[in-house]
């Protein structure tokens, strides 16, 4: 599991984490991925595929690489919170600090 996580599960899905990965780092390679989550890089492409076909995520190559694009739009895939979006999500778990945090809805 991820740092400091020692009760073997995670709070977020891996498709949440690759999400975070892919909005720190657009351009982030897979193999990166899978090491920064401590999953295999087939699993990391396993993800991508899965975010893409949803319509969550695009990719273009660039080069030999290739640079994802968020489709921050998108409401969340849970029934619970299909009210938030995929952006709205992503603001909160990649904010640098307070200040940066959206305001909560009321």
């Amino acid at each position: 599991m991820g740092e400091g996580s020692s009760s073997g599960w995670a709070f977020l899905t891996n498709h949440a984490r690759v999400l975070i990965c892919i909005a720190h780092d657009p351009g982030v390679r897979l193999r990166d991925i899978g090491e920064h989550l401590g999953i295999t890089e087939r699993a990391a492409h396993r993800i991508v595929t899965e975010l893409a076909a949803a319509g969550y995520i695009s990719r273009e190559r660039n080069g030999r690489r290739n640079h994802y694009t968020i489709n921050a739009h998108l409401p969340l895939p849970d029934a619970i919170a299909r009210e938030q979006s995929i952006g709205e999500l992503l603001a909160i778990l990649t904010a640098t600090d307070a200040s940066e945090r959206p305001a909560p809805r009321t």
